[in-house]
């Protein structure tokens, strides 16, 4: 028999998975708590009791790219030294990811959003920000580690790779999940990565 704790649990990934499932069904739709609760086979009150607003749900469902993103990419930059190698498979690894969870890639392009508090926009945008972040320290490590710099300034590189990304996530809700973000990736990256890094010297 499950504890309270673990029937809370579920409950509450069940009402994750339930907005995701909304999302991903039906782009157009706006997610309001009383469809949510309808979905979950709950009143509005119970759907109250593991999460106080609709901002929390999708607090929730940001932690959850966070970590299944991040978590990655640390083991990405664990096992792999190579500057262009570890690019390729961070973009490779977030396509794939939004791929597959296309409701979730709602989210992150911002249109599930709409309407809703500014801290989660505010938490996209630090999403998009930290990937950044990261393509900086790896395309700074390439100096380093194998006398390679960007062929144009760093900071403008590291920021298109962000965009297409970006970009490519956007463009998977704009066709309404048609056009897939991996779709011509290995030969858009061809592309990219002749222009990314030059050797010293």
């Amino acid at each position: 028999m499950m504890s309270e704790t673990e029937v809370k649990i579920s409950r509450r990934d069940q009402i994750l998975q339930a907005v995701v499932h909304m999302l991903e069904s039906d782009p157009g739709s706006k997610i309001t708590t009383a469809n949510i609760a309808k979905t979950v086979g709950v009143s509005e009150a119970a759907l109250y009791r593991h999460f106080p607003s609709k901002a929390k749900m999708f607090e929730g469902l940001i932690e959850f790219i966070e970590d299944a993103v991040f978590s990655r990419t640390s083991r990405i930059l664990q096992d792999f030294s190579e500057a262009e190698v570890r690019c390729d498979k961070t973009i490779t690894l977030v396509l794939t990811f939004a791929e597959k969870n296309p409701g979730m890639c709602r989210i992150l392009a911002g249109d599930a959003l709409a309407g809703e508090t500014d801290r989660l926009r505010q938490r996209v945008r630090q999403f998009f920000e930290r990937l950044e972040t990261q393509f900086k320290q790896i395309l700074r490590e390439a100096e380093l580690r194998e006398q390679k710099v960007t062929c144009v300034p760093l900071s403008p590189t590291a920021n298109l790779l962000t965009a297409l990304i970006e970009g490519r996530i956007r463009q998977y809700v704009r066709t309404e999940f048609n056009v897939k973000p991996t779709q011509y990736w290995p030969e858009q990256w061809q592309l990219v990565s002749q222009n990314l890094l030059r050797n010293l010297g």
